[in-house]
């Protein structure tokens, strides 16, 4: 398949789903705004990921539902194959094992198809400008017990450095506290912001705090011994 052309500065977009109408009209609606172009289409898995690997759309945009693969194999695929592009899930499919798994697959947004445009396109140029964030478009009582279930992904050390931010320790102060770099310090919050979906430290721990992951209690200035 031959990419559709776009505009230097826009964000190159795929979209991939077995319904050539939902197709046309998403494309339709994308073509309104100047800095999102759709240089594809693909209605199942094997041609998303063949379109992918020929052309490294910046974002695809992904029906759950596709005949062939499941999207999580198509997911894992895709980031094999370009690892810089970002995947958006589109679904009919409000459950929260679903958006649990697809998230942990590697996707940076799970978005019903009942989201209004403004928020597909904020999405769209959310997961491009801020790789490291991750969009939901799902009903609360999903948010919820995947909120509750992607607590228990992070690793100890995780839960650790979130509990010493919350404390209002540096990155430095963190590194000297626990014998790491800082390097290594900012590689965990990296992880974090990723899994909790934060956008700031402040974030981070706000949401640890709401998974019961570090204490609310006020933080005390950091002791450390020189």
């Amino acid at each position: 398949m031959t990419p559709s052309p776009a505009p230097a500065a826009s964000t190159r977009i795929l979209l991939v789903d077995d319904h050539a109408l939902f197709r046309h009209g998403l494309r339709e609606l994308l073509s309104m705004e100047p800095d999102l172009s759709v240089i594809g289409e693909a209605s199942n898995g094997a041609e998303a990921v063949a379109f992918v690997t020929a052309h490294r759309p910046d974002i695809m945009l992904l029906d759950v539902g596709i005949p062939g693969d499941h999207a999580a194999t198509t997911i894992t695929r895709t980031l094999t194959a370009a690892p810089a592009t970002r995947i958006i899930i589109l679904s009919m499919f409000d459950e929260p094992a679903v958006v649990k798994e697809l998230l942990g697959a590697g996707a940076r947004a799970y978005l019903l198809k009942s989201v209004t445009r403004d928020d597909l396109v904020a999405a769209l140029r959310s997961v491009r400008t801020d790789p490291d964030r991750i969009m939901l478009s799902i009903s609360r009582e999903s948010f919820e017990q995947v909120s509750d279930s992607t607590a228990k992904v992070l690793s100890d050390r995780e839960v650790e450095i979130v509990g010493l931010v919350a404390q209002a320790y540096s990155n430095s102060q963190i590194a000297r506290r626990l014998d790491i770099t800082e390097s290594t310090v900012k590689r965990h919050l990296r992880n974090v912001f990723t899994k909790l979906g934060a956008v700031s430290r402040i974030d981070a721990v706000n949401k640890a705090i709401a998974m019961n992951l570090v204490s609310p209690e006020k933080p005390s200035a950091p002791r450390l011994r020189a």
